[in-house]
This record gives C-alpha cells, structure tokens and sequence, in this order.
C-alpha cells in the first residue's frame, strides 16, 4: 500500500508542475517572448494543450466566466494542493 501512496503523490507532482509549465508558457506566448510559429514550441503548447484541455474543461465547466481571465489552472492547482493534503492527512491508511 505504501507504493500506492507513493505513486499517487509522484501523479499529483507531475500534474502540478505540467500546469505549472502550461501557465508559464501562456505568458510567454501571450507577451511575445516565444512564438508559436517556431515547431518546438509550438508542438510543445499543443501537447500541453492536448494533456490539460480534459481537466480544464471540466474546470470551466463548473466555475463561472470570467470575462478574459481563465481560472481554470488556478482551480485545478488548489485541487491538487488539497488533494496532497487530504493524502498526507490519511497517509497512515497506507502504511
């Protein structure tokens, strides 16, 4: 059970820093520090795009527009954090 534990963290890890590196990427894009028209950063945007657009839509599905501001990263990153919370709180069960 401690190996499920373990893979469970190593999940929420990689899905924070993936939003994480999503966020930072948006920003670059949208303030013109890289273009997508280059094919690495562009295949690079579309993956990410690709990994996140089911968990985001899901977001947006319940949160209410925001005008131009998306809240949808910020969202599932306070979902990760309190899921690492509610894991950490519970981690006896595993053990």
């Amino acid at each position: 059970m401690t190996s499920l534990f373990q893979i469970l963290m190593l999940l929420l890890d990689i899905l924070y820093f993936i939003v994480i590196a999503h966020v930072i990427m948006s920003w670059l894009i949208n303030f013109q520090v890289l273009n997508l028209r280059q094919q690495l950063v562009a295949q690079i945007w579309y993956g990410l795009n690709r990994l996140l657009d089911p968990v985001y839509s899901r977001v947006r599905a319940i949160i209410p527009q925001m005008g131009g501001l998306d809240l949808a990263p910020l969202v599932v990153l306070i979902g990760v954090a309190i899921a690492r919370i509610v894991l950490m709180n519970n981690a006896a069960l595993f053990y």
